[in-house]
């Protein structure tokens, strides 16, 4: 392991209240919530494709779950943070490192992958350009993102006031995101930055997930307001608009009717042939 480097924008201390145990349960139930219908997309990647380098690993959810679904696959975990890279299962290897960083060989790996990192990253295009390095020809990025404007939907719809406090909420997360270096738009951009970093073929894929089969109150990680409270205590969020939140959410998890759909997107990107040599 080397030493660890912060580079972006995210302190999993300071997400939700209880600090990194609250934050990695967050995370735990965020991967539990989604990572299935990321999953397709994966599976296509990795098809004949056996190393893997996770950048941005986190605590792990997403880490223990690619163990499971590709048990063939060399999986290398990277973190800036070693108290996250501490907690995960399943990874071959553990690296402490700034993502720009990556104490590894150039061609390390068939796949990179970037799940939920780029829009806290203060220069997205050093990593970007550090997974390009890391993979083969022909190698494959994985980003995986969100867009704060395009999030999803929810039926039925909160009324006018909630729906102006929930406004404030998003843009306070975006406020304090900003200020840090990070981008919560950056889902619109994920294209454009692989195309900057000169990868090819670059592609853009959704997926949705949805409350259908699955409670309501299974998305409270995202619409509850233990999400919010963290803005209220630094200041950009005021409590009332907390307690609006909180009950709207209520009385939506309440609902038999309540329906929720979440919106991801995940860029593709190709390391392209090294160009031929002239005698």
């Amino acid at each position: 392991m080397t030493a660890a480097v912060d580079t972006g924008s995210y302190d999993p201390r300071a997400v939700v209240a209880g600090g990194l145990e609250a934050e990695c349960l967050r995370l735990e139930q965020q991967a539990a919530l989604s990572f299935s219908d990321e999953l397709p997309i994966l599976r296509e990647v990795l098809a004949g494709r056996h190393r893997l380098v996770e950048i941005g690993a986190g605590c792990g959810a997403a880490t223990a779950r690619l163990r499971a679904e590709f048990p063939g696959t060399q999986l290398i975990a990277v973190d800036h943070d070693e108290a996250l890279l501490d907690r995960i299962q399943g990874a071959d290897r553990r690296i402490v490192a700034d993502g720009a960083a990556i104490p590894l060989p150039t061609g390390s790996a068939d796949v990179v992958y970037l799940r939920y990192v780029l829009q806290h990253l203060r220069d997205p295009g050093s990593v970007l350009a550090e997974a390009k390095r890391l993979l083969v020809p022909g190698g494959v990025v994985v980003v995986t993102e969100v867009d704060a404007e395009l999030w999803g939907a929810v039926d039925p719809p909160a009324d006018a006031r909630s729906r102006a406090a929930l406004q404030n909420a998003y843009g306070g997360i975006d406020v304090a995101q900003r200020a840090a270096g990070g981008d919560r738009l950056v889902g619109r951009r994920a294209t454009r930055l692989l195309g900057d970093a000169g990868f090819g073929s670059v592609a853009l894929r959704s997926f949705v997930t949805t409350s259908d089969g699955r409670p309501v109150t299974d998305f409270a990680l995202h619409l509850g307001p233990q999400r919010w409270a963290p803005l209220v205590a630094a200041g950009h969020l005021a409590p009332l608009d907390l307690a609006l939140i909180a009950g709207t959410w209520q009385r939506f998890a309440a609902d038999p009717a309540a329906w929720v759909m979440l919106l991801g997107f995940t860029a593709l990107g190709v390391r392209p042939p090294e160009p031929a040599r002239t005698s």
